[in-house]
C-alpha cells in the first residue's frame, strides 16, 4: 500500500510538471505520442494534458475527394492512433512556436516536423498544429488542438 502511494504521488507530480506552463504542456504533448517502432505510447500521460470535453481535429481530404474535419477525443484519438504509432517510428518533433496569451486563455501555433527515428536528418512531412489552452488558476489544459 506504501508504495501504490509512492507512485501515486510520482504520477501526480509528473502530472503537474507537465501542465505547470505553456511550454511544459507542449512538451509533453509531443513526448507523449512520439516513440520508436513497437514502443507504446503513455496515454495517460497525454490524457491529463486536457481539459474536460477538450477535442482534436483532424482536416484533410475524404475518400470522396472532398476537404473535411474529424473531431475526436483525446480517447478516441489515442485509440485511433495507438497501432499505427505502434506499428513504426513516429517522433513529432517541434521545430518553431508563436504563442499569444490573454490572462488565463493562451493560443500557440506549433510547426513541427515527424521523423520515423528521432535521429532522422529529414523529416517525412510539415504540419502545424493549434493549440488552444486555459489555465485554472492551478495548472494549463489544452481545450482543443486543430
Amino acid at each position: 500500500m506504501l508504495l501504490h502511494g509512492w507512485a501515486g504521488s510520482l504520477a501526480q507530480s509528473a502530472g503537474a510538471v507537465d501542465t505547470r506552463s505553456i511550454g511544459a504542456i507542449l512538451t509533453a504533448t509531443y513526448v507523449a505520442i512520439s516513440g520508436a517502432a513497437g514502443e507504446k505510447r503513455d496515454w495517460d500521460r497525454f490524457r491529463n494534458l486536457f481539459a474536460e470535453r477538450a477535442t482534436l481535429s483532424f482536416f484533410g481530404r475524404g475518400q470522396d475527394g472532398k476537404f473535411g474535419r474529424t473531431d475526436m477525443t483525446p480517447a478516441s484519438q489515442n485509440e485511433r492512433s495507438d497501432a499505427s504509432l505502434q506499428a513504426g517510428g513516429f517522433f513529432e518533433i517541434e521545430i518553431h512556436r508563436r504563442s499569444e496569451r490573454f490572462g488565463n486563455i493562451a493560443h500557440v501555433c506549433s510547426t513541427y516536423a515527424p521523423r520515423r527515428e528521432a535521429s532522422d536528418p529529414q523529416a517525412f512531412a510539415r504540419g502545424i498544429n493549434s493549440f488552444q489552452l486555459m489555465f485554472d488558476g492551478s495548472r494549463w489544459s489544452v481545450v482543443s488542438i486543430y
